[in-house]
């Protein structure tokens, strides 16, 4: 790779960390919904009288099982849409719902009951899409997102386009062809760190808070907590039990926000707290701690590329997979035994389903975050699944498009058959 290669590179690895590294106060599909809404109503520049959406499936499944925050312990898309009309401030982007009262929460609940919102599933679409219409006497206003939770791709008052722009997708966003695991490692160990120092800092700070607020209080089904009472205190039940107490907190409805990856803000914690854990634990310098974050948050954004922005593969796996990769860089693993950790942790949880964001991804982290860390100790010790045990190629590279593979379309029909019994309609 030339000089200008390796700068068209780097730019786009500080671009991915800039953009995909953001607050989101609650879960990001219900989020999502509200930003919607509430961009809507400011198109419409009134307040609505009646209010439609479409959701893509994906939506449905990851808002169905979730609290929303600052609704008083309520799920659900109506609840997640009606709040974003009623309390939200679309300027505040993913934090939407920050300003939220009860008493917006019971006014929103009443123009439910009354029939203000309506709500469908939208067919032949793309995995994260959501458009809401909103309706007041002669007026209307529809905003449509796809791809992206924060992307808007459409903008429509009184049935004229003011404003348009394609999906932000994945594949248009970045030169795919530029990364690889090598590059990510080269862009960890030399890039000046004052550009994207405070991005690190927030995810540091933000997350650590909302893990410990999972610890010190019963949220979910506490399976952070639960960790620590029953396995005690060793660096290995505190890295699961940190990262499983984020999501207790924010699958619980916990207004504290997260710093997301890959647009999930349990990837994040993923990404992030058994990274910090153990940087405790070993006493690494701060700047080494940040350099192992870029490794972790940017393994996981490129492995996340290959799967699609939603879908029946569970993202903590990819998550984990970065922190796991990030462990033996803090360890002093070169390329070789970081690549071993990768194609460990993928060939050992690869294809964990994801049937919806609720308190069971939880424990979903934890199983994950404790295969990378088998991973993790295998690859020090030199040990490595062999290529053609599963879907283990020769290369991790070739092992990480594999599994981008089975989750982007081996498990498409799985996807599919998952929200059909979560909606009912059908039986297993």
């Amino acid at each position: 790779m030339n000089t200008n290669q390796t700068e068209k590179r780097n730019a786009e690895f500080t671009a991915a960390l800039q953009r995909e590294l953001i607050p989101a106060l609650g879960c990001t599909e219900p989020i999502a919904i509200a930003y919607t809404a509430a961009k809507a109503k400011d198109v419409l520049a009134q307040m609505p009288e009646r209010m439609e959406m479409l959701c893509s499936g994906n939506i449905i499944k990851n808002v169905k099982g979730v609290q929303v925050p600052n609704a008083c312990g309520l799920r659900g898309v109506e609840i997640a849409a009606v709040l974003g009309v009623v309390g939200g401030d679309s300027n505040k982007v993913l934090e939407v719902l920050e300003g939220v009262t009860p008493a917006h929460v019971e006014q929103a609940q009443k123009m439910i009951d009354n029939g203000f919102f309506s709500y469908r599933l939208a067919e032949g679409v793309e995995n994260l899409y959501i458009s809401a219409t909103v309706y007041a006497g002669e007026h209307s206003a529809r905003v449509t997102i796809i791809d992206h939770h924060t992307c808007i791709t459409e903008i429509v008052r009184d049935g004229k386009l003011i404003y348009q722009r394609r999906p932000q997708n994945n594949v248009d966003d970045f030169h795919w062809d530029l990364w690889n695991i090598e590059g990510i490692l080269d862009y960890a160990d030399h890039t000046d760190l004052a550009e994207i120092r405070s991005i690190l800092q927030r995810q540091v700070e933000m997350n650590s808070k909302i893990s410990q607020e999972g610890i010190n209080h019963p949220y979910g089904a506490e399976v952070g907590r639960t960790l620590l009472d029953c396995c005690g205190d060793d660096i290995r039940t505190r890295a699961k039990a940190k990262a499983a107490a984020g999501s207790d907190a924010r699958m619980g409805g916990c207004t504290l926000p997260v710093v997301i990856n890959s647009g999930s803000g349990n990837q994040g914690m993923t990404v992030s707290l058994p990274v910090i854990e153990y940087a405790k634990e070993l006493h690494i310098p701060e700047e080494k701690l940040y350099r192992a974050l870029l490794v972790s948050n940017l393994l996981s954004i490129y492995q996340k590329h290959y799967i699609g922005s939603l879908s029946a593969f569970c993202g903590a796996v990819t998550a984990a997979c970065g922190s796991g990769a990030a462990l033996t860089y803090m360890c002093g693993g070169n390329y070789e035994a970081i690549c071993r950790t990768i194609t460990n942790t993928l060939a050992n949880v690869g294809g964990i389903v994801c049937d919806g964001a609720k308190s069971s991804c939880a424990a979903k982290i934890a199983s994950a975050v404790d295969a990378a860390i088998t991973a993790h100790q295998m690859s020090m010790a030199g040990h490595v699944f062999q290529p053609g045990e599963g879907i283990v190629a020769a290369d991790p590279e070739n092992t990480v498009k594999n599994m981008g593979y089975v989750g982007r379309v081996g498990m498409e029909k799985t996807d599919i058959e998952i929200l059909q019994l979560m909606i009912g309609n059908v039986s297993a």
